[in-house]
């Protein structure tokens, strides 16, 4: 995948952390760290997002899905 530079301010405790992580070998880099926090945290609003859009679903929607086949379903079950 491709990359392009960004240029980003931290604040000097936020810095500090990062630059143990790096030291720690927790990352290879000050990129790759703020990398995968980014990533992170896309990762977690698509899920709110998500989770959200699932608890306000549209009734109608929702009724149509839950028929859906059900006619074709009916006509197969056997007899008891």
């Amino acid at each position: 995948m491709a990359r392009s530079k960004v240029a980003i301010s931290l604040d000097s405790d936020t810095l500090k952390r990062l630059d143990h992580l790096v030291r720690r070998k927790i990352f290879p880099n000050r990129s790759q760290a703020i990398q995968e926090a980014v990533n992170e945290k896309l990762g977690r609003l698509d899920h709110v997002r998500l989770a959200r859009e699932c608890a306000n679903p549209d009734p109608r929607f929702e009724k149509v899905l839950a028929e859906e086949g059900m006619s074709e379903a009916l006509d197969s079950w056997p007899e008891y």
